[in-house]
């Protein structure tokens, strides 16, 4: 039985994608580990345009939304940036977005994330409202060129507009979709019982249809590029390469992510995010 409620989803917000019904983080079998992916990075940043030989700039000249900070204030102001976020990255966040879930790992490579929701306010400066909360990535890390089987999570910044899950909605203001297809069994890379892992699931809008279930299997970028990136309740280990929460973490979340504030995910390893 599937029940679904809610608003048609967001757009797709980046090029990036991972396996889940091909070789993502709803196969029962974990696949054995082959040659690594590769994690170049975000594009730099575009530089200062002031004129050569100027000095850089300081936190206390940079202002709102609507220009520079007076020179009469004496207390610096904020850039009105995600924390932990670069230019770069930064500049990849919808300017409707007032929301965004970012899940950092330390390195490349690392398995091991974390996760905090930002909000922004009507200022325009972001501030933390829930987390930093534990995760779990992909086994092998990161990639800013995801393949299906690669066993890493992508790089980038994405839309969250799905919810579903195998229990009942905990209160998200997403669409959700309840569904006993949301069963899962096996165990994970290091043994552990995957039972429940999509009891809860946010689909991670990258090769696939805003709008529907985070069942639906249709890759808009090829099979070859993986897809049914979600973030789920944690297994107690590394992922194929979905993003994994403590289930009561997960529905906290869930009950926050709220649809008008256009929320999305930002992900990958915090030097490549800090560019």
């Amino acid at each position: 039985m599937s029940v679904r409620k809610g608003a048609p989803a967001l757009l797709i917000a980046g090029a990036l994608c991972a396996s889940l019904m091909l070789t993502g983080c709803a196969d029962t079998a974990p696949s054995a580990p082959g040659p690594a992916g590769s994690s170049t990075g975000a594009p730099p940043a575009a530089g200062d345009s002031r004129p050569e030989g100027a000095p850089p700039r300081t936190a206390g000249e940079v202002g709102g939304p609507g220009g520079a900070a007076s020179s009469h204030s004496s207390a610096p102001v904020p850039e009105p940036r995600i924390p932990g976020l670069g230019p770069a990255t930064d500049a990849l966040v919808p300017d409707g977005t007032t929301q965004a879930l970012v899940v950092t790992g330390a390195t490349a490579d690392a398995n091991a994330s974390t996760a905090t929701l930002y909000e922004r306010g009507p200022g325009g400066r972001w501030a933390p409202v829930a987390g930093p909360w534990a995760a779990h990535n992909a086994l092998r890390g990161w990639t800013d060129d995801h393949v299906a089987g690669d066993l890493r999570t992508p790089i980038g910044v994405f839309r969250l507009g799905d919810a579903g899950g195998r229990l009942p909605d905990p209160g998200a203001r997403l669409p959700y979709d309840q569904d006993d297809e949301f069963a899962i069994s096996g165990t994970g890379f290091s043994g552990e019982p995957l039972e429940g892992s999509f009891d809860h699931v946010i689909a991670i809008d990258y090769n696939r249809v805003p709008g529907r279930t985070p069942l639906d299997k249709e890759r808009p970028l090829g099979a070859g590029k993986g897809g049914g990136v979600w973030i789920h309740v944690d297994h107690g280990g590394p992922t194929q390469a979905c993003v994994a929460l403590a289930r009561e973490d997960l529905r906290e979340l869930l009950r926050a992510l709220d649809p008008a504030r256009d929320p999305v995910v930002v992900m990958g390893p915090a030097p490549v995010l800090g560019r």
